[in-house]
């Protein structure tokens, strides 16, 4: 288990991330540069160790009802994952340039991803696998099935 120090210092390698005191020596650690209404990223990261990361919009983890998961345990690799990814969670994500992409997965099947009006529609073939209002939900959908992009 690492120390409150040496989360701190993990915690604070990140510039991105601005430092909040709060009671009982605890300290939050926000992402001001958030597109949503959650900023806290570090949540009441306590002296003796224990302390919550939000993994709201992250899968994988096990999350409380504020989406906050426990990092006590977390290993340096296993904290500086988390916080990237809440962080990349709650960033501007960019949209695809391309209006048409093509995806594959170990068995060489293929699925297209294609823009069309507001939406993000993904084919296999002509028949429609499904639609989603970004293209962000759309790749993570196709990431979470094995596909990647050609």
């Amino acid at each position: 288990m690492l120390t409150f120090e040496e989360k701190l210092t993990i915690i604070e390698s990140y510039p991105e991330l601005e430092r909040n005191d709060v009671s009982m020596g605890r300290v939050n650690f926000h992402y001001p540069g958030s597109v949503k209404d959650k900023k806290n990223v570090v949540y009441h990261l306590h002296p003796n160790g224990n302390g919550f990361v939000y993994a709201g919009e992250l899968t994988g983890y096990e999350v409380n009802d504020k989406g906050m998961v426990n990092i006590r345990n977390f290993t340096e690799r296993a904290l500086r994952s988390v916080i990237e990814k809440a962080i990349s969670s709650l960033s501007p994500q960019p949209e695809s340039e391309e209006e048409e992409e093509v995806w594959i997965n170990d068995n060489t099947q293929t699925l297209t991803v294609i823009k069309e009006g507001d939406t993000w529609n993904v084919y296999a073939d002509t028949g429609l696998d499904g639609t989603f209002v970004s293209y962000k939900q759309a790749a993570q959908y196709l990431d979470e099935e094995g596909f990647t992009r050609i």
